[in-house]
C-alpha cells in the first residue's frame, strides 16, 4: 500500500490541521469529515481529507467581486 492510499488516524489528521483530536471527532460525526470506523477508532483516506480541506477553502477574491 503507497503512502497516498494508507489511511489515517484521528489523531494524524489532528496533527496535520494542527486542531485538537476532538474536533476532528466532531467533524466525523457531523459528517463534514468522512471516515472508516474500524473497531472503536476512525481511519480517514488522503482523498478523503484533501476532499475535506477543499471544501473549506475560502477565497476572498471571489467574496470580493460580487
Amino acid at each position: 500500500m503507497s503512502d497516498d492510499e494508507r489511511l489515517l488516524t484521528v489523531e494524524q489528521v489532528a496533527n496535520h490541521m494542527q486542531v485538537h483530536v476532538e474536533t476532528v471527532r466532531v467533524w466525523i460525526r457531523r459528517g463534514d469529515l468522512i471516515a472508516i470506523n474500524i473497531g472503536n477508532e476512525y481511519r480517514i483516506s488522503r482523498d478523503d481529507l484533501n476532499a475535506f480541506i477543499e471544501k473549506r477553502k475560502t477565497d476572498k477574491r471571489k467574496k470580493e467581486q460580487r
